[in-house]
Formats: C-alpha cells, sequence, structure tokens
C-alpha cells in the first residue's frame, strides 16, 4: 500500500484558506458576516463557530470571494460544511490523479475530469468546488428528493456551475454506485463523505460533544452554544444510517468491484479512526490494484480519505 506523504496537522499546500481568514475581504464579499465578527481578548477578529448562522455567513464570504459562487444557500437543517476542510479533499483527489494546481481562480486550464459525488446533499459543497478550483464536469447522486431539488433550484441562478454538475436521485437508499453511474459511463474519481452515525441518538449526543469541545478549544472566540441552535445540524440522511460509517463504507468497497472498470478511482472520507483498518482490509481482499491513505487535519477534527483503484493503466 502506497501513502502521501502529507503533514496531517496542516490544510493541503494548494489550500488558499492555509493561514486564515481575511475578514476585511470576506465582510466586503458578503456584508451579512460582519454583523458576526467580533474582537477576542487577544485582539483578534473571529466569529463564534457555534452559531450556525455565523457559520453560514462565512461560508458565502469564502465562496464568493475565493471561488466565484452566489447564492449558496442552505434548506432548513441541512449540513453546514467547513470549507477549508472540503477544499483539503478536492486538492488531494486532485494530485490523486495528477493534476495541476489551479492558476489562481482560473479553472480554464484544467482537464476534462468527471467526478461522480456520492451523497452530494443539499449543499453540493464537493462538486461546487471541485467545478470552480478545477473544471471539472460531477454528477452528483442523493436519495434524498429534497437535497436534489434545493441543489436544482441554486445551480439555475448560476449557468456556469449548472453546465458543470448534473444531479442524479438515487432511487434505492440500499445502493450507492448500482443506480447511479449508467452503462459505459466513465468518471475518473468519485468522493463522498459517509453518514458516521448508526442513529439519530448517536448522532445528537456527538452533536453536544463536538460543541462542549468547541467551547472549550475557542473560549475566547465562542459564547456557550445553545443546544437548539448547533452548528452541527443536518437532516436525517446526511448523518446517519442504519450501521453508521462503517457498514456504509463497506458497502461502498463491495459495489465497487461492480464497477471497476468505469471509475479510475474511488475514495471515500473516513471520520472515524477505527474504520481504516477493516476498510483497508476489505480493500486488499477485493482485489484493488492500489490503495491510497492521505491524513486530513483542521482543526480538532482529524479525518482522513481512502482512495482505490482496480486499474492498472492509469
Amino acid at each position: 500500500m502506497t501513502a502521501y506523504s502529507a503533514n496531517a496537522k496542516a490544510l493541503h499546500p494548494r489550500n488558499i484558506h492555509r493561514y486564515g481568514y481575511d475578514f476585511s475581504l470576506l465582510t466586503k464579499a458578503e456584508p451579512s458576516l460582519a454583523g458576526f465578527i467580533k474582537k477576542t481578548p487577544h485582539g483578534q477578529l473571529s466569529i463564534d463557530y457555534a452559531d450556525p448562522e455565523a457559520v453560514f455567513a462565512l461560508n458565502k464570504g469564502l465562496l464568493k470571494q475565493y471561488y466565484g459562487i452566489q447564492h449558496w444557500s442552505l434548506p432548513e437543517g441541512a449540513l453546514c460544511p467547513p470549507i477549508p476542510g472540503r477544499v483539503d479533499y478536492i486538492h488531494y483527489v486532485a494530485e490523486l490523479l495528477n493534476i495541476p494546481a489551479p492558476e489562481e481562480n482560473n479553472a480554464q486550464q484544467a482537464l476534462p475530469i468527471r467526478m461522480l459525488d456520492i451523497g452530494i446533499g443539499s449543499n453540493g459543497i464537493y462538486s461546487l468546488l471541485a467545478s470552480a478550483l478545477y473544471g471539472w464536469q460531477c454528477v452528483g447522486s442523493d436519495i434524498s428528493q429534497d437535497a436534489i431539488d434545493h441543489l436544482s433550484r441554486f445551480l439555475k441562478k448560476n449557468s456556469k456551475l449548472a453546465n458543470q454538475i448534473t444531479l442524479r436521485k438515487q432511487p434505492n437508499k440500499h445502493h450507492i454506485f448500482e443506480g447511479t453511474i449508467q452503462a459505459d459511463e466513465l468518471f475518473d474519481i468519485s468522493v463522498c463523505n459517509p453518514p458516521f452515525h448508526d442513529s439519530a441518538e448517536s448522532a445528537l449526543k456527538s452533536h453536544q460533544q463536538k460543541i462542549n469541545k468547541l467551547s472549550k478549544s475557542k473560549p475566547d472566540t465562542v459564547s456557550q452554544p445553545n443546544p437548539s441552535r448547533l452548528n452541527f445540524g443536518g437532516v436525517d440522511a446526511e448523518l446517519w444510517c442504519k450501521g453508521g460509517e462503517a457498514l456504509f463504507i463497506k458497502k461502498m468497497i463491495k459495489e465497487s468491484q461492480l464497477f471497476s472498470h468505469q471509475c479510475r478511482w474511488f475514495t471515500t472520507l473516513i471520520s472515524k479512526a477505527e474504520n481504516v483498518k477493516p476498510a483497508l482490509k476489505q480493500i486488499r481482499k477485493a482485489g484493488a490494484h492500489a490503495i491510497h491513505e492521505i491524513p486530513m487535519q483542521q482543526g480538532n477534527k482529524q479525518t482522513r480519505v481512502i482512495a482505490w483503484t482496480y486499474q492498472t493503466s492509469l
């Protein structure tokens, strides 16, 4: 097994957010963000990262300022993703495909890569970033018709992105690639951020633990959170599924064998460290030709991406 020599304590070298946020630029891009910015006792500008409205405004500013994405929105209860970590995933899979770094906000010279976004969700963040950064053509699937409808309305306001992103409803919640990848269709890469809990109760408990950690780690920048307004919200399909992250990834690996000739690289984010070894063991047994394990870290959260391919000529 080969592994990328990645610094797990820092954002990817290509990540424009690795040196923090320029709030003066972001508030010009998204004026609503100004109302959430506060100065810490140490004189630094910050926001309350436990406030979902503040994080949403920050995300809108980041997407406008650095990626040219306008009118981004979220339905009630949807996940509000941390942009820097999502950007890291895209940069790492770009390296996996030997794609050079994009010239500053210029995706015109990017190669015609096709990406499959499993569980695109209502935020559509991976497909949006891949399209904006590298000019990739993306297909996003989801079991939620509400998520598909929300993204469809958003794409109608962004004609360029609409030409790069195709949405598909996954008709069977027990399938991942089957029912999404069409006959004779080819992809260069698949990405996925699996539901990591096995029940709604587990998800709620995890939310509270994350909020507590956030409050302890940033005592100067966050107020005591109100449990009714957690930033770690998300509709059911985005947060949990039967068997949680482990079973979802197990199904994904098994199904990937059926589409081994239609996708160059399969990848997935793994949030729980204990799920890594079983996944790698299953991938080896499945007969993968090459495997990569890529560590990533943003703030308090450490994750990793695993990637595998069955193809010998890449």
